[in-house]
């Protein structure tokens, strides 16, 4: 049962102020009645998952989804633009599968945030709607939870199932260097981290260990663990944040491993051959056939951060084209639009959001490093399919060589804010974190209404 602790982190001073709480005070309520309270800013959900296939590094827009083929020689890109399903909207001709779902997609070409220089901030603006500027560096306890976070906080699943995926690397902000924030609990605690799958789905003998009981290990055993750690369960032992998030973590641990559904999940070859190399026979790829079996399994949220590091795939300083028509766009489109056909065959799509972005986009302007773009933070664009949104619509446009919003322009905390709304969480929420302090959950940004079908 969920502790008092935890339902008064859940209330909102707005909510407080509306039921009469925040002058009277905590004291005495029942718990049916902060319950109710909490439960008051949840929202009813056009969506019951989301998947978020995020290209870390920042992928060119122009060569994607506004391409410029009027634009000026230097600028436009040596990329075609080809028709989609979609009449009057053209995609880079190396989109060819995912054009064809464009009709169900909604496609934003107006993006803008502050940060144009340090990965990190950008990635954490896009991820949580915090824009903090080029404030960079490692994530930190003190950073706003990810989406998936926040998500295994107030709409739980099963406990059998993983709430939140992350895979198939936890990416540093450089080769070497620290982990990036936005796909962390942070303030929420390490209880709401994400599940990290970091083996490559693509091996051959693909397993995660972690998740299977010793070969020792029976049933019986597994539920003598199970009543010891009840048993263990004092209040010297909960007292602290720590050790509450410990038992957390503990107990959902022994619920996984006796999981068939879950353990299920992971068995990519109960796949067959021509799915699995539909949708790409790489890490992402695989990776991205994984998340649909989470999704399928019950998992809440699944991420797919496309890169070991910051530099090392779509922040493409050099050799732009290059590397978008070698790999990153052909790995992309397979992988994406594989997804996208599952899910509407499945029945899934309607109520499974699909999210398409990275932290910003590429300059207009091509550089002399073997034709390669640089950041660029002033205007960029992302897709959403799926989970309640509507089809077909694409919002904004930018100029005429893509540097600049040209009308309805928004930030990353509109789209953040908009996902919460869809996955049936209110935007303006207040999460607390272990010491009982409130956090909004999205500071600037407004729920596209418009967006919803």
């Amino acid at each position: 049962m969920q502790t008092q602790r935890g339902i008064e982190r859940g209330l909102t001073r707005r909510h407080c102020l509306q039921t009469g709480f925040l002058g009277a005070g905590l004291a005495g309520l029942s718990l049916t009645d902060l319950l109710a309270a909490e439960s008051s800013w949840l929202v009813k959900p056009s969506a019951d998952a989301c998947i978020l296939l995020f290209l870390n590094g920042g992928p060119s827009h122009l060569d994607m989804w506004d391409p410029k083929p009027d634009a000026p020689d230097g600028i436009r890109g040596e990329f075609q633009p080809i028709a989609s399903s979609l009449p009057g909207y053209f995609v880079s001709e190396h989109m060819p599968r995912m054009a064809q779902w464009m009709h169900k997609s909604l496609v934003v070409r107006s993006m803008h945030h502050s940060v144009n220089n340090s990965h990190a901030a950008a990635v954490y603006a896009s991820l949580t709607g915090h824009d903090r500027g080029e404030i960079g560096g490692g994530a930190r306890p003190d950073d706003h939870p990810s989406l998936g976070s926040v998500m295994s906080r107030l709409r739980p699943v099963a406990r059998d199932v993983f709430p939140h995926v992350h895979l198939p690397y936890v990416t540093k902000e450089g080769a070497g260097g620290p982990p990036q924030p936005g796909f962390f609990g942070g303030i929420l605690g390490r209880s709401t981290d994400p599940l990290f799958v970091l083996k490559n789905p693509n091996d051959a003998d693909f397993r995660i260990n972690e998740l299977s009981p010793s070969l020792d290990v029976s049933a019986q055993r597994l539920a003598q663990r199970r009543a010891l750690i009840g048993a263990l369960d004092l209040p010297a032992l909960t007292a602290a944040p720590a050790g509450g998030e410990m038992q957390k973590m503990q107990e959902r641990a022994l619920d996984i491993l006796t999981s068939e559904q879950t353990q299920r999940a992971f068995r990519l070859t109960e796949e067959p051959d021509a799915v699995r190399d539909r949708y790409g026979r790489n890490i992402y790829g695989q990776s991205v056939l994984l998340a649909r079996r989470l999704i399928e399994a019950g998992t809440r949220v699944a991420t797919i951060s496309w890169a070991p590091d910051a530099n090392a795939t779509w922040d493409t300083h050099g050799s732009n084209f290059k590397s978008l028509k070698g790999t990153l766009l052909p790995q992309l489109d397979s992988a994406c639009a594989s997804l996208i056909e599952d899910l509407h065959q499945r029945g899934m799509l309607e109520r499974t959001l699909v999210a398409v972005f990275g932290d910003f986009g590429r300059t207009p302007k091509i550089n002399a490093n073997n034709a390669g773009r640089d950041h660029w933070n002033f205007c960029y664009s992302l897709q959403l399919v799926g989970g309640g949104m509507k089809e077909g619509l694409i919002h904004g446009s930018s100029d005429k060589i893509g540097a600049f919003p040209n009308s309805n322009p928004l930030v990353p905390g509109d789209v953040i804010s908009t996902i919460y709304q869809a996955l049936g969480v209110h935007h303006e929420a207040e999460v607390y974190d272990n010491q009982n302090r409130p956090h909004r959950l999205v500071p600037f940004g407004t729920v596209q209404s418009d967006f919803f079908a």
